[in-house]
């Protein structure tokens, strides 16, 4: 008999970004630190039929990215790929496309769907779209066939062939 209500595991590598930055009181300063991500927004969904496994691969932001860091994420999503369980990255907004486009270059089309996500604002915002950038990753992830990625705003583009419209603040497609 199947289960119709199977468990799904999905992979989230974590790799800074605004969606990750937190707010220090002591140093009056909003960067990255350790990964906020399990403890603020993953416990607060309700998951019933997802298990969700985090791995932290860097903590930056992304505009202080490099080849060398791209190349990090490119390794930890071809290894993770290869447990055969989709995969969410979070990344900053500002070169995510960067990054999803040289994954896609260095590794082409995956085995599993990787779909990229981060927010506007940090995750502990009040107004931040983390939480809704984040939810629509999980799902797009189950849902899409192998390959990348990168889901906000409610959209779902493929890579390459996406870029952040820095004027109207989320991303879009290119040719």
């Amino acid at each position: 008999m199947t289960d119709l209500n199977s468990q799904t595991t999905i992979r989230i590598l974590t790799t800074g970004g605004t969606i990750e930055k937190s707010y220090c009181e002591a140093e009056g300063t909003l960067k990255n630190r350790a990964s906020i991500i399990r403890d603020g927004l993953i416990a607060s969904l309700r998951l019933p039929y997802t298990q969700l496994e985090l791995e932290s691969v860097l903590n930056k932001d992304s505009l202080e990215m490099d080849d060398g860091d791209r190349a990090q994420i490119a390794d930890a999503v071809a290894r993770t790929a290869e447990q055969g369980e989709p995969i969410v990255v979070l990344h900053g907004t500002d070169t995510m496309s960067v990054t999803a486009d040289y994954c896609y270059g260095k590794l082409g089309t995956p085995a599993v769907a990787v779909v990229f996500t981060g927010a506007m604002k940090p995750m502990g915002f009040i107004d931040s779209d983390a939480r809704q950038n984040v939810t629509e990753a999980l799902l797009a992830a189950q849902l899409m066939p192998p390959g990348f990625y990168i889901a906000f705003h409610n959209r779902v583009f493929p890579v390459p062939g996406v870029h952040k419209n820095r004027d109207t603040g989320t991303f879009e497609a290119v040719e």
